[in-house]
């Protein structure tokens, strides 16, 4: 099983990989199947292609750093061409997506809405009838006073855990804060709770990505499935 995830997580990596094209800037997601896509891309610069990498964390930069990717800080860019990420669940009806279990969050809602296009790489575990059911929703908060948003969490139905470290300590992301990881349960409106997560003072963002995905390549069966998003472009 695990071996067929994997196998899986590299088809759909490498399929967008190869839809890069010369002189494009390239934001580089976060985690396992992010991995892959950074590793094909690499190939491809060593073959000649030119491109520049915008990180979404620091694990992703030294990974592109060190297989030769040529870097650019995302405020040096006006656009990103395409940003290739994964997901840890994907509505393939909607799109939406539920992200961070890397912990790389806001850097990657940041790149994605900054792109032109965003491809979510995925194995076919990823796909959901509904969000929420499986995984938590990471909220990133600012340390100081982190334990403040927690009361309106529980109000929109929330059941929070701070993100820790084997040793108990609080994990702290790229940008210096916690995550607290929040189950819903299954997730009626994304959108409504989107909105309302963001609106809690301390809450610096949440791993709901609503209209930010165009297109989601998920790998089934030795096939690489596209879905397309619905909303105008």
């Amino acid at each position: 099983m695990a071996d067929r995830i994997e196998a899986e997580k590299r088809a759909a990596a490498e399929a967008a990989a190869l839809r890069v094209t010369d002189g494009m800037v390239v934001g580089l997601g976060t985690g396992s199947t992010a991995d892959f896509a950074i590793r094909k891309l690499s190939e491809r610069v060593a073959a000649g292609l030119r491109i520049s990498g915008v990180p979404t964390s620091r694990r992703s930069e030294d990974l592109a750093r060190r297989l030769g990717i040529p870097m650019v800080r995302l405020q040096d860019v006006e656009r990103i061409d395409l940003t290739i990420d994964g997901a840890d669940e994907i509505d393939p009806e909607s799109l939406a997506l539920i992200k961070g279990q890397g912990g790389a969050l806001v850097r990657e809602k940041l790149v994605a809405v900054a792109s032109s296009a965003v491809i979510i790489v995925a194995d076919a575990t990823k796909i959901v009838e509904r969000l929420g059911g499986r995984h938590p929703v990471p909220v990133e908060v600012l340390p100081y006073g982190w334990r403040v948003p927690l009361t309106g969490i529980s109000a929109l139905g929330g059941l929070s855990t701070l993100r820790t470290n084997a040793d108990g300590t609080p994990v702290v992301t790229d940008n210096g804060n916690y995550i607290l990881d929040v189950m819903f349960g299954s997730i009626e409106a994304p959108d409504r709770l989107a909105h309302a997560l963001k609106a809690l003072t301390g809450v610096v963002d949440h791993g709901l990505f609503i209209d930010i995905a165009d297109y989601a390549l998920v790998a089934t069966n030795g096939d690489v499935r596209e879905y397309r998003s619905r909303r105008p472009r």
